[in-house]
């Protein structure tokens, strides 16, 4: 794929990662719906977003660590059992109907995820260990299957039930995709022995954004109307996969 179209895919996966990576996400829902609509194939799409959220979870991890919001000892519990499982997730392969449908609604969730409004940091406590690696490891799953980190749902689950404050679940969400991206991408290729080389590029793309959008968001930039947008894209894509 070359000109007009190809600079218009890393024009676009360039905004989504900024705008991911500043609300402390790596950006695979976006990067889904940037590749759906440019009508890549659900086979395709898993690889590719993985790659491109490696790079920018990377970034956020380091720039939410240096700015304090990291927190081991909340991490490690969702992450035990998410790895393997996220690596499982990686090597099932789907049929490609229950595939689209399954990641169309990871796109909706994700989309009602960004609409809604987050009001002022509540009082935390920390999450039951048994609690943390069951949740951890089913997003494990999830995130294998579908292409994703895992994050976009881990930092809700944090925030609603009152076990981080929300500059914390990024960060923690941030390495959180970071761990199950590299495994859920193992797992594919473990099965696929295929591996999508026009991923590095895009991967680039993401790099720039990511580095800018999540310095951003870990310091000073207020993302209310960044979800907004967010979930209007999520929401068109979501919809063309599941109804088509």
């Amino acid at each position: 794929m070359l000109g007009t179209e190809f600079l218009l895919v890393c024009a676009s996966l360039l905004v989504v990662a900024f705008l991911y990576s500043a609300v402390g996400h790596a950006g695979a829902s976006g990067y889904i719906a940037v590749l759906t609509l440019f009508g890549y194939t659900a086979e395709v799409i898993r690889p590719v977003a993985l790659v491109l959220n490696i790079a920018v979870a990377t970034i956020g991890t380091i720039q939410f660590a240096r700015a304090g919001h990291f927190s081991w000892k909340l991490f490690w519990p969702f992450a035990i059992l998410a790895v393997p499982l996220a690596f499982l997730g990686g090597y099932i392969t789907l049929p490609t109907h229950v595939l689209k449908v399954l990641i169309g609604v990871v796109l909706l969730f994700s989309a009602i995820r960004f609409a809604v409004k987050s009001g002022a940091d509540p009082e935390v406590h920390a999450p039951p260990t048994a609690a943390a690696i069951a949740v951890g490891g089913g997003l494990g799953m999830l995130a294998g299957l579908t292409g994703t980190g895992g994050g976009i749902f881990l930092t809700p689950v944090l925030i609603f039930m009152k076990w981080a404050k929300t500059k914390q679940a990024s960060a923690v969400s941030a390495l959180f995709i970071l761990v199950n991206s590299a495994a859920g991408l193992a797992g594919n290729f473990s099965a696929t022995k295929a591996f999508p080389t026009f991923a590095l590029s895009f991967a680039g793309v993401a790099i720039v954004g990511g580095t800018f959008g999540s310095y951003l968001g870990s310091r000073t930039l207020d993302v209310t109307i960044i979800k907004r947008l967010l979930a209007i894209v999520l929401l068109i894509a979501g919809l063309k996969l599941i109804l088509t």
